[in-house]
């Protein structure tokens, strides 16, 4: 793969405001091929070179292999865990740790989770997935996201075009479809630009940045 292909960054240093969020959503177990796993760390190491943050639900699986390619190299990843603590994420829930350099721990469970996970992102990905990744796709096309499907990954993605034509239910999201990590994200990074960075810098226009401290 051409790493150029890799190398473009939508330059927000100049905005007063983080970078563009990019979730990774899909299967946290099951038998997941090589040639994905592959696919998943390519995704990740394109989403490092862009300068974007990467967030997971902080579990293993499809997600994971994405959190190493970014780690690799030398992206910023955040897991939204759903422990209450550190202990809690690797006892109780057998999560990962390698590759973040944040973990969010909200006490909220596996599917208490999804909501701050979804949230968090600006664009989401979905890739794989069983029932976790059904119900975390039904939040992210409710609230009207902007959603990315990688195909060739195999489970409920597969499945998606096929489950909104069923849901009949115009919601806002906007959803497009690819095989190439690297292409479906900048399919992504050009969705941002004209959906949600006007909105955002019209609100920059009379936020002050570094906040106003309460007077009390």
């Amino acid at each position: 793969m051409d790493i150029t292909e890799c190398t473009g960054r939508l330059d927000t240093n100049k905005f007063p405001f983080p970078v563009m969020t990019v979730g990774i959503m899909g299967s946290a177990g099951g038998i997941i091929p090589d040639s994905t796993k592959e696919k998943m760390k390519e995704l990740g190491r394109c989403i490092a070179r862009r300068g974007y943050v990467l967030i997971t639900g902080a579990s293993p699986g499809i997600p994971h292999e994405t959190v190493l390619g970014a780690f690799e190299t030398g992206g910023i990843v955040v897991g939204i865990s759903p422990a209450l603590n550190l202990e809690e994420h690797v006892t109780r829930y057998a999560s990962p740790t390698r590759g973040y350099r944040a973990i969010v721990f909200t006490g909220s469970g596996l599917m208490g989770r999804e909501i701050e996970n979804i949230r968090s992102c600006d664009v989401v990905i979905f890739a794989g997935g069983r029932s976790g990744t059904l119900g975390e796709f039904a939040i992210a096309y409710d609230e009207g996201k902007i959603i990315g499907v990688l195909l060739g990954t195999g489970g409920i993605s597969e499945h998606l075009a096929e489950i909104i034509r069923m849901v009949e239910k115009e919601t806002g999201a906007t959803v497009i479809y690819d095989t190439m990590p690297e292409r479906l994200l900048t399919k992504l990074e050009d969705l941002y630009k004209q959906i949600l960075l006007p909105q955002y810098t019209a609100m920059m226009d009379k936020h002050n940045p570094d906040g106003i401290a309460s007077p009390i």
